[in-house]
């Protein structure tokens, strides 16, 4: 990839971009900050004073938007590993290092190194879930209120309230929660899976975001168990009460194991409710049907093409990054459309795939309401990144490291960051 006569506008010419049936050649136009002309390859020609990228047949996309994150628990493995992989191994890993960790320069710390990660991946637009059990509450919602506005107009941020299904049983701690969320503009969560009383912590979740006007985005059946039917009782609250906001449900994992029959009467009603899904496939893959001395059996993940099919909007997201609930990634949205194909074998039938980078950008941004779009059109705003690969096969088969990030019609000089960074933070000693 070469580029010539540097100035503020581009001309990218030679690219290929994501259609309906493949991988078009494209010639795209960027001037003031925005996409100004798309044309078949070889069709724009150079005008004076700009800078011309020949992306010699590789793809250009949008910048992408993980709409699943938790930047409040990233980069922790060092200092509080999961002890044996597993949910629970990481859920206790996790609420021991937040008592004794999580203060506002803590968080803020680890939250700066992941936007500085995603932000040289080239991702746009991030939403992330915070631990909002008091006092964490109180800790970092203030701590993301100042990232926010940081990074704005480099990655746009949104943030979920995270409790678990016992708080969401108690109904002055959910009202002091949607209060926390109002007040700092984000969405209403909760993690709800197996549990005897799930039907009434979802419903104490969408009445609050109901009386409030708040969207919901909760964690939903991250669970191996085929008792776990809260994406069920969701749907069937949502429908009954007419809720009206934005309803966002993560994991959905048992649905993958249950009867054809019963899981397609499920996503039946989630469509009828509108509840968008969004697969978190490699930090399931690392913890479902973990076992010790055993193989896992099956992916954690949940039936992506069924809810797709069924007209439920369905987005591809990276939830943890070096935690214990997921011991790797980077933040690296390529990373994980890249796993996800191979994990959910979305790579056939062939002239469909192209369809799947759209789980990444477009679909996740109409999800959640950024204002970045993230599509490529005249008058989108001039968010890309252009890789060296040419086709599906050679843009799955190796990083993309070499990848060019272009903001707002810039080409970004944005490194990652070095884990070194933290040692100091996370007490770790050569």
């Amino acid at each position: 990839m070469t580029i010539a006569t540097p100035s503020t506008d581009i001309l990218i010419r030679k690219g290929r971009i994501p259609g309906r049936s493949g991988f078009p050649g494209a010639d795209i136009r960027l001037a003031d900050g925005r996409i100004a002309a798309i044309g078949p390859s070889g069709s724009l020609m150079p005008a004076g004073g700009e800078t011309v990228l020949d992306a010699d047949d590789g793809i250009v996309l949008p910048a992408f938007v993980d709409l699943h994150t938790h930047l409040d628990k990233g980069h922790i493995t060092p200092r509080r590993s999961n002890p044996d992989g597993s949910f629970m191994g990481a859920l206790t890993a996790v609420t021991a290092d937040r008592v004794a960790n999580w203060n506002a320069a803590d968080v803020e710390a680890r939250m700066e190194f992941a936007l500085r990660c995603a932000y040289a991946h080239g991702t746009a637009a991030i939403r992330t879930h915070l631990d909002s059990a008091p006092p964490q509450n109180g800790i970092s919602w203030p701590v993301f209120a100042r990232k926010r506005e940081e990074w704005a107009g480099r990655v746009e941020l949104q943030a979920t309230a995270l409790c678990g299904p016992d708080h969401a049983l108690d109904t002055a701690l959910v009202e002091e929660l949607a209060r926390t969320v109002k007040t700092y503009g984000g969405s209403l969560g909760g993690a709800i899976s197996v549990f005897d009383r799930a039907g009434e912590a979802i419903a104490n979740l969408v009445e609050a975001a109901g009386r409030h006007g708040l969207d919901l985005d909760l964690h939903i059946d991250e669970s191996g168990d085929t008792a776990s039917r809260s994406l069920s009782l969701l749907a069937d609250r949502i429908i009954e009460t007419g809720f009206s906001g934005r309803v966002l449900a993560g994991h959905c994992c048992s649905l993958a194991i249950l009867a054809r029959e019963d899981a397609k009467a499920t996503i039946d009603r989630v469509a009828e409710a509108g509840i968008a899904v969004v697969s978190l496939p490699m930090c399931n893959l690392y913890l479902q049907d973990r076992r010790a001395e055993e193989t896992p059996r099956w992916r954690g993940v949940t039936l992506l093409r069924e809810l797709k099919a069924a007209g439920v909007a369905v987005s591809l997201a990276s939830d943890n990054t070096r935690d214990p609930f997921y011991a790797y990634g980077d933040l690296d949205m390529l990373e994980v459309l890249r796993e996800s194909v191979r994990i959910g074998h979305l790579d056939h039938p062939e002239e469909k795939l192209a369809d799947w980078f759209s789980a990444v950008a477009a679909v996740p941004a109409s999800t959640a309401g950024f204002a970045y779009g993230a599509t490529l059109a005249v008058g989108a705003p001039a968010d890309l990144v252009v890789v060296r690969a040419r086709t599906p096969g050679e843009l799955f088969s190796r990083p993309q490291s070499d990848r060019t990030v272009i903001r707002a019609g810039t080409v970004v000089a944005a490194r990652l960051p070095d884990y070194r960074d933290l040692d100091t933070l996370l007490g770790v000693t050569s």
